[in-house]
C-alpha cells in the first residue's frame, strides 16, 4: 500500500487552496529579483547622469582678452575678462575686471583685480605709480609688491600666455588675509 504525503496548502480570498513552496511560487520570486536587478541597473546610471555635474569642479580655460599690441608698455590697463561659465547644469556668463602690464621685453603679468588683504577692489594711481586699495591702505607697485599697509602678500598673478598676438588668460580666485597665495 502506497502512503501519500500531504502537501500544505494554503487559502486564497476565493477559497482555492494552492500549494506552498510550488514551482509557481518559485518563477514569482525569480521573476521579482531579475525585475529588481533590472531596475537598478537602470536607475543607477540615471541619477548619476542627474547628479554627477553638481559634483564636478569648474573647468578653467583660457579667455582672449586683448591684442598684446594694443597695451601701452609698462602702464597697466584695466581689462574686462569675459567668460561662460558652467557649474553643473547652470551656464552663465561672469565679466570680471583684472589688470594687464605689458613690459618693455614684451612679457605680461596680469593680476587679478582683488586685494590680497581683505579683498577689496584696488585701483590704479597714474601719478604715484603705484597700485592702491581704498579699504585699508595697501600700497603696490607696478610689480606687484606691497609698500605700505596690512596685506599680507603681494598681488595675486594670474596664468597667462600669447598666442598670434592674443593675450590669453585663465581666471582664478584667491582667499584673502593669507600669507600664502590659496587658489578658491
Amino acid at each position: 500500500m502506497e502512503v501519500e504525503t500531504p502537501v500544505s496548502t494554503d487559502e486564497d480570498e476565493s477559497g482555492v487552496s494552492t500549494p506552498v513552496g510550488t514551482r509557481r511560487s518559485f518563477f514569482a520570486r525569480v521573476t521579482a529579483a531579475i525585475s529588481a536587478v533590472i531596475g537598478l541597473s537602470l536607475t543607477i546610471p540615471i541619477v548619476g547622469y542627474v547628479i554627477f555635474p553638481a559634483f564636478q569642479r569648474k573647468k578653467q580655460e583660457w579667455v582672449p582678452i586683448a591684442k598684446i599690441d594694443d597695451l601701452p608698455v609698462e602702464q597697466p590697463k584695466a581689462l574686462d575678462y569675459t567668460v561662460t561659465e558652467k557649474d553643473g547644469w547652470l551656464e552663465t556668463k561672469a565679466t570680471k575686471g583684472i589688470w594687464a602690464i605689458k613690459h618693455a621685453d614684451n612679457e605680461v603679468t596680469v593680476f587679478s583685480p582683488i586685494c590680497p588683504h581683505l579683498g577689496c577692489g584696488y585701483k590704479w594711481d597714474g601719478q604715484d605709480r603705484l597700485f592702491k586699495c581704498p579699504c585699508h591702505g595697501s600700497v603696490y607697485n607696478l610689480k606687484g609688491i606691497v609698500q605700505a599697509g596690512p596685506a599680507p602678500r603681494p598681488l595675486d598673478t594670474l596664468p597667462v600666455k600669447v598666442e598670434n598676438g592674443e593675450l590669453l588668460v585663465i581666471y582664478k580666485e584667491f582667499k584673502s588675509g593669507l600669507a600664502d597665495q590659496t587658489e578658491i
